[in-house]
């Protein structure tokens, strides 16, 4: 019922104590009757002055009834008369839920933002009548007659119960009216046109009360969420409201302006925090979430976890955004995908549900119900959407020329959120030529500012193409490249070097960003000072960098292999260092140059023996390559090394696939030196199961990708 779905919001909202939820037990009639008048008492004194913008009639009509049963409870209490038929009792009892449930609806429409109660108005007017028509049920079962009442009480109550058996279900055609209004401007959106502003400025300011920008933006985000929490039985869908989403956010620019308070325009440190990720939550009440448990895109736990046609098992929500984007490989091999169908890991679902039992962990729904084959977790935007989206971007982007700096931080900061989705609002933002502007905003002095537009660029450029509207803008490159190198704040000077990653996707782009002077120098000295994000955003650039076969000089010149090679021993960035390590030794000067790290060959060595799958795969790559390129000198210095024969034996035995190959070949490499069958006669037996698990496998190299080293390559809109 849309009625269960409103209390379930709210208690997701207030969380009552589950004490709101319980008749009260073993309790005396006298105490019966004066916990009754308690509640009693504190609804009517906490709502009966209370203001009602929409139900008002519903919520009066009901305090009134309220008002009448504490007359009654009074009086009951006053009396001392401290034997109650049976037949009271129950309907006391009962009388006890009844309140506390129309002190929830009462709460709901007192504090609801005032469009989300607009939309629900008829469900809301329909739970009214349900609580009417319950407390209609309770006077007819409450024996009147059987309890010792004044005649004034008495009276009351019996017209109480003629009014309740009387009553109708009743909707505020007034309100309902201004719903429909309100849909008629979607309905504008949705034939692309734009609303009139006096009639939309009549309806949100007039009618609504909505009277600046900060009453717009709770709005909003109230609706937003709506969106994050919606149960499936609530209209309207989900879809829609999107459309409601943007077409408030068109007024709330159109009606109010730019200008903010300084929360949003401080340093961030007094920023409203945002949703946390359930995988945050559980970090705070020191549990470690598995890490099988979490999906390699959001890093969250997984809710609805599914497996697409490389074997890689993703949270759907996730990788159903991922191909809606317009992707077309597995966002953590490169692999390019066969199909695009979801098959559930039930399997997997079941672990992390017990393990979520079995330590008190909430795990909510999953956004999709399992077998539902290609569905996407968030539907498709709308007409209306798209349209009412265009014409904010088109007001941000006039602000963005032409508006005051506090405005033009704004602007940046809205156009990050319209671009943080959909391929279709990166396409027409950068068309609207937003794109100079966030350039000129990079060298901003305000921190806040520069942070906005940066990452609005990352957020842009994950939309193909628009990595080359943003290449080819004058200058953006290099002022890219400086937030990246002297930015304001941490999360700009990272947003950056995720930005270098999603525009080095491009193989003709990887050679002209490590040729721009200090970006291969900084991405190198965020890998080994960064955060743990910044870190993690770092080596994936320099590892689509070192795709190219010509950046390996630079690479080399700029302190990119002695930071890749320290990063092998840092947990979340060290098996990606491993896969880049792996293409720049394929050439000569590279793999002298990785020798000459006296750490390398230990560091990848100790990589094969305590690292993941994927780990050891790269670890093993890079070992190969370094003896084929490396000539005598790297292989003798690799043969040296007394634990790799074992190391060597085990991943023969147990590696993925690819690393059994690449296992199997560096066998060879070494069975061919001199003495190597003293150290490494026992590879005989893997050698053998390697070869014939690998016979029909081909292996290529790709300069422009990964090739067969394995790395994850997604990237996360923020």
């Amino acid at each position: 019922m849309a009625s269960a779905a409103i209390f379930s919001s709210l208690r997701r909202r207030r969380s009552p104590t589950l004490e709101a939820f319980l008749a009260p037990v073993d309790l005396t009639d006298v105490a019966l009757v004066q916990t009754l008048v308690t509640v009693a008492s504190e609804l009517v004194s906490c709502f009966s002055k209370r203001s009602f913008f929409f139900q008002r009639k519903n919520s009066r009509s009901l305090i009134r009834k309220v008002e009448v049963f504490q007359l009654l409870l009074e009086y009951l209490s006053d009396s001392g008369s401290c034997l109650l038929p049976p037949t009271a009792v129950l309907c006391l009892k009962e009388l006890y839920l009844l309140l506390y449930r129309s002190k929830i609806l009462l709460d709901y429409c007192a504090q609801s933002s005032k469009l989300w109660l607009l939309l629900q108005n008829h469900s809301i007017s329909g739970h009214f009548h349900d609580l009417n028509q319950e407390i209609s049920t309770l006077l007819d079962v409450f024996p009147i007659k059987e309890v010792e009442l004044s005649k004034d009480v008495r009276e009351q109550i019996e017209l109480l119960q003629k009014q309740s058996r009387k009553a109708k279900l009743f909707i505020d055609m007034k309100d309902d009216d201004l719903r429909i209004r309100f849909f008629s401007f979607l309905d504008e959106f949705e034939n692309g046109r734009i609303p009139d502003s006096a009639e939309l400025r009549s309806f949100y300011v007039d009618k609504l009360q909505i009277l600046d920008a900060a009453n717009c933006r709770s709005e909003i985000e109230a609706l937003e969420e709506q969106i994050v929490n919606h149960e499936g039985d609530i209209e309207p869908t989900i879809s829609v409201l999107n459309g409601l989403v943007a077409m408030t956010r068109y007024c709330r620019f159109l009606l109010f302006g730019f200008e903010e308070d300084e929360l949003d325009l401080g340093n961030g440190s007094q920023k409203k925090p945002g949703r946390r990720l359930i995988a945050q939550e559980i970090g705070e009440t020191f549990l470690t979430v598995p890490k099988d448990f979490c999906c390699p895109i959001s890093l969250d736990m997984m809710r609805d976890p599914v497996i697409i046609s490389t074997g890689q098992t993703y949270d759907r929500s996730s990788i159903s955004r991922w191909m809606e984007e317009g992707h077309t490989t597995c966002p953590k091999t490169g692999q390019m995908l066969a199909h695009k169908r979801l098959v559930a890991n039930r399997a997997l679902r079941n672990l992390i549900v017990q393990w979520c039992t079995a330590h008190g962990v909430p795990l909510d729904p999953p956004d999709v119900m399992d077998g539902i084959g290609e569905g996407f977790a968030s539907p498709c935007p709308t007409k209306a959407a798209l349209e009412a989206n265009r014409a904010t971007t088109t007001l941000l982007i006039q602000h963005l020329a032409n508006g005051s700096q506090a405005g033009k931080t704004v602007a940046a900061r809205e156009i990050r959120l319209l671009a943080k989705t959909g391929k279709e609002n990166r396409a027409f933002i950068a068309e609207a030529g937003a794109i100079p502007h966030l350039r000129n905003l990079l060298s901003s002095p305000n921190a806040v500012a520069q942070e906005n537009s940066v990452t609005a660029l990352l957020n842009l450029s994950i939309f193909e193409k628009n990595k080359s509207r943003i290449m080819d803008e004058e200058g953006c490159l290099e002022s890219i490249v400086n937030v990246l190198q002297f930015g304001h704040t941490t999360e700009a000077r990272e947003n950056a070097a995720a930005t270098l990653f999603s525009l080095s996707a491009v193989h003709d782009y990887k050679k002209i960003i490590a040729d721009k002077m200090g970006a291969v120098e900084a991405l190198a000295g965020l890998l080994q000072e960064g955060t743990p994000r910044g870190r993690k955003d770092a080596v994936t650039a320099l590892f689509n960098l070192s795709t190219h076969t010509e950046n390996c000089v630079r690479m080399i010149d700029a302190g990119a292999v002695t930071a890749l090679v320290g990063a092998l021993g840092t947990e979340g960035v060290a098996e990606e260092a491993a896969g880049a390590l792996a293409l720049i030794v394929r050439q000569p000067i590279g793999a002298k140059a990785v020798v000459n790290e006296e750490a390398a060959v230990a560091g990848l060595m100790a990589m094969m023996r305590c690292g993941t799958p994927r780990g050891k795969e790269n670890a093993v790559a890079a070992l190969l390559e370094l003896c084929r390129s490396g000539g005598a000198a790297a292989t003798e210095r690799v043969v040296k090394v007394p634990a790799l024969a074992g190391l060597l034996q085990t991943l023969l035995f147990t590696g993925t696939k690819r690393a059994r190959r690449k296992a199997a070949s560096l066998a060879r490499v070494f069975q061919r030196c001199e003495n190597a069958s003293l150290h490494y006669g026992g590879l005989g037996v893997g050698y053998d199961l390697a070869s014939n698990s690998t016979t029909t496998t081909t292996t290529t190299r790709d300069t422009s990708f990964a090739g067969d080293v394995s790395v994850p390559m997604s990237i996360s809109v923020l």
